[in-house]
C-alpha cells in the first residue's frame, strides 16, 4: 500500500497556483542546472502534453526558467525569470510539442549550452505533490528524484565497469541506497546512477574517473 503525507496532498512551498505545473517543473530544472558543470548560455525547453497547453497560464515557462537560474520552489525572484535570466545574458527559447506521445502529461526536455559549448539534455516528468523525476539522459532512459545525493557515472557498457564503480563507492564508505545501470544497448553509452542517503564524498570522483570507459561524471548533493 502506498501512502501520502500531508506534504504529498497540500504541495510544498512554493510559487506559482500548481503543484505539478510550477513547483515540479522548478525542481525538474533546477536538477538539470545542478546536473550542469558550467554556466549556461542558453537553454531550449520542449514541453509536451499538459504542459504544452497550459504552461504560460500555470506559470509553468517561468517556473522552468527559474530552476535553470538556480531558484528553489519558493523563490520570489520566479516571477521575474525573463528579465532576470536576461540580465544574466542566459539564452531561452520554448517550443511547444502537442503532438508527441510521452509516458507522462506533465514532461519537458530541457537542453542546455553552456558557456565553452558543453551541451547535455534531460527529460524531466512532474508526477504530482511538486515531485518529479528525471527519465532522459543524453537520449539514454533513466530514473532517479534527486532526493537521495545522486552520483550519475557516464561510462562504456563493458565488464569490469560497475565492479569498479562499486570498489571506489566502498573504499570511500559510501552507503549505497539505489543502484541501477541504464544502456542504449550492450556494449554501447550508458549511465550508472547511485544514490545514497548521506553526503557522497567529492573525493570518490577521481577515484571512478580512472577506469578506461568511464568518460563523465554528475554529483548531487541532497
Amino acid at each position: 500500500m502506498n501512502f501520502l503525507s500531508i506534504f504529498d496532498v497540500i504541495g510544498p512551498n512554493m510559487i506559482g497556483p500548481s503543484s505539478s505545473h510550477t513547483a515540479g517543473a522548478v525542481s525538474i530544472a533546477l536538477l538539470a542546472r545542478k546536473m550542469f558543470p558550467e554556466e549556461v548560455k542558453k537553454v531550449t525547453f520542449t514541453l509536451y502534453g499538459s504542459f504544452a497547453k497550459t504552461y504560460h497560464g500555470h506559470g509553468t515557462d517561468r517556473a522552468l526558467l527559474g530552476g535553470i537560474l538556480g531558484f528553489s520552489t519558493d523563490d520570489e525572484r520566479i516571477r521575474d525569470a525573463f528579465s532576470i535570466a536576461t540580465e544574466r545574458g542566459v539564452e531561452y527559447e520554448y517550443i511547444i510539442d502537442e503532438k508527441t506521445m510521452t509516458n507522462h502529461p506533465n514532461t519537458a526536455d530541457i537542453d542546455l549550452v553552456g558557456v565553452t559549448g558543453h551541451t547535455l539534455s534531460i527529460r524531466g516528468e512532474s508526477i504530482g505533490g511538486g515531485k518529479m523525476k528525471i527519465v532522459r539522459i543524453n537520449q539514454i532512459d533513466v530514473e532517479f528524484t534527486g532526493e537521495y545525493s545522486t552520483l550519475i557515472v557516464s561510462q562504456t557498457d563493458k565488464p569490469g565497469v560497475v565492479a569498479h564503480i562499486t570498489q571506489c563507492l566502498s573504499e570511500e564508505n559510501v552507503n549505497i541506497a539505489f543502484m541501477r545501470l541504464f544502456r542504449e544497448d550492450k556494449g554501447a553509452n550508458a549511465f550508472t546512477v547511485v544514490e545514497s542517503d548521506e553526503t557522497i564524498p567529492s573525493s570518490v570522483l577521481d577515484k571512478i574517473k580512472t577506469h578506461e570507459h568511464v568518460s563523465d561524471l554528475m554529483l548531487i548533493q541532497m
